[in-house]
């Protein structure tokens, strides 16, 4: 299932990343706020389970959350998107995936994976502000699933329709969640109109 998220703070905050005069200090500022304001979206349906408490008046029967919640970024640019959902989810655990794409086939190449322990009774969210042509997402989820990994959600700011239909075909168990969907991919695998290379423009590199 794929939700694109129409809100007005969301599409007003991702027109500032668009535009190439952003500076990087404003592009990591609305990168982290975007994801913090899609964080209520994500965790929708998140699973929760019956506690009692006792409040300042009597006891009662509340809930809280049954599953572990662990954020995946793909290294580099998917950092960008933790603090803002952490900042809704401060118990949540980080997990980090390093893949790099081949500028010429395109394919992803892991490089680095390190993960907390029991990811089959967590909810997973992999993060990267990018989805375009899928290979790298569907790559990530393929080796977060290895490790056991069964609630798995793909949340990213901007994605091409080629990267959500391999990821569709790949993994229909997965949800994905986006701030846009785009119009499609030019010759050299980059989103239009997209918003850049979002690992540069948010670290300032080249």
């Amino acid at each position: 299932m794929v939700t694109v998220l129409n809100h007005p703070l969301i599409t007003h905050k991702l027109s500032h990343m668009r535009d190439e005069t952003t500076g990087t200090k404003d592009f990591r500022q609305n990168l982290d706020e975007i994801a913090g304001l899609m964080a209520y979206e994500i965790t929708r349906d998140l699973p929760v389970k019956d506690v009692t408490i006792t409040t300042p008046i009597t006891k009662t029967v509340t809930q809280q959350l049954a599953k572990d919640i662990v954020l995946v970024p793909i290294l580099r640019a998917g950092l960008g998107m933790v603090d803002g959902i952490r900042a809704l989810i401060p118990t949540c655990k980080v997990g980090h995936v390093g893949v790099y794409r081949d500028e010429e086939t395109l394919l992803p190449h892991e490089y680095f994976a390190k993960f907390p322990p029991n990811l089959e009774d967590s909810v997973i969210m992999i993060l990267d502000p990018m989805l375009a042509t899928g290979g790298s997402a569907s790559a990530v989820i393929d080796i977060v699933k290895k490790r056991g990994a069964k609630t798995i959600k793909l949340v990213c700011l901007v994605a091409a329709p080629e990267g959500v239909k391999v990821i569709e075909e790949a993994h229909p168990d997965v949800n994905i969640y986006l701030a846009a969907l785009d119009e499609k991919l030019n010759e050299k695998g980059y989103i239009v109109p997209g918003l850049g290379d979002a690992g540069d423009r948010l670290y300032g590199t080249k």
